[in-house]
């Protein structure tokens, strides 16, 4: 499995739906990871900020984030003409990560999405992922488009196991979205087979 269809895939056929969920912290990048890889518009539920937020979110990193995803965000790809992925935003601000759980329901698992100018912030998903021990993968989001840490730095920080695939994943750019996605439903499906042959 290498690629995902960059065209919508003829109607007919059986198709087999695999739901994902995009994590992370607030503002990393999980609204643009989905609908710059979409092939429908996307599903959003964003909402102005107001100055009531300024208490609760921190901004010293996106000040110039004017809205906020208060439910989720929701796309499709086909990744193989058989395969079509649905992907499930989640808010990233603490308050709402009560509706995580109705958000996972059902997924393979998850692309947790990391910002390395504060790493604490995907601590949570990585949390709350591990507990439930689903598989995921975590994309790093350079927001300034350098890639200034090695993913081994990187993994230290966060602290997670080797056996957790860690890569670059600007969420603007179609490609990286594509390898996160191809990365974490390869996980899945190698989680699925050691558990038949166990």
């Amino acid at each position: 499995m290498s690629e995902i269809s960059d065209s919508p895939q003829p109607a007919g056929g059986t198709k087999i739906p695999v739901k994902i969920v995009v994590a992370g912290g607030f503002g990393v990048g999980k609204s643009t990871f989905v609908n710059t890889v979409s092939e429908i518009e996307p599903l959003r539920s964003e909402a102005t900020m107001t100055t009531a937020s300024a208490e609760h979110d921190d901004l010293s990193h996106i000040a110039a984030k004017t809205t906020t995803t208060v439910a989720m965000d929701f796309g499709r790809v086909a990744l193989t003409p058989e395969i079509v992925l649905y992907l499930f935003g989640t808010p990233g601000q603490q308050r709402f990560q009560f509706m995580w759980n109705e958000l996972s329901r059902g997924a393979i698992g998850a692309v947790i999405l990391a910002d390395t100018r504060r790493l604490g912030d995907c601590f949570a998903a990585v949390d709350y992922f591990e507990a439930r021990n689903m598989p995921f993968v975590i994309g790093i989001n350079p927001f300034d488009g350098r890639r200034t840490h090695t993913i081994e730095a990187i993994r230290e920080a966060v602290q997670v196991e080797d056996h957790v695939p860690m890569l670059y994943c600007d969420a603007r750019e179609r490609g990286d979205v594509k390898n996160g996605l191809i990365a974490l439903v390869e996980l899945a499906l190698m989680r699925e087979r050691s558990k038949t042959h166990a």
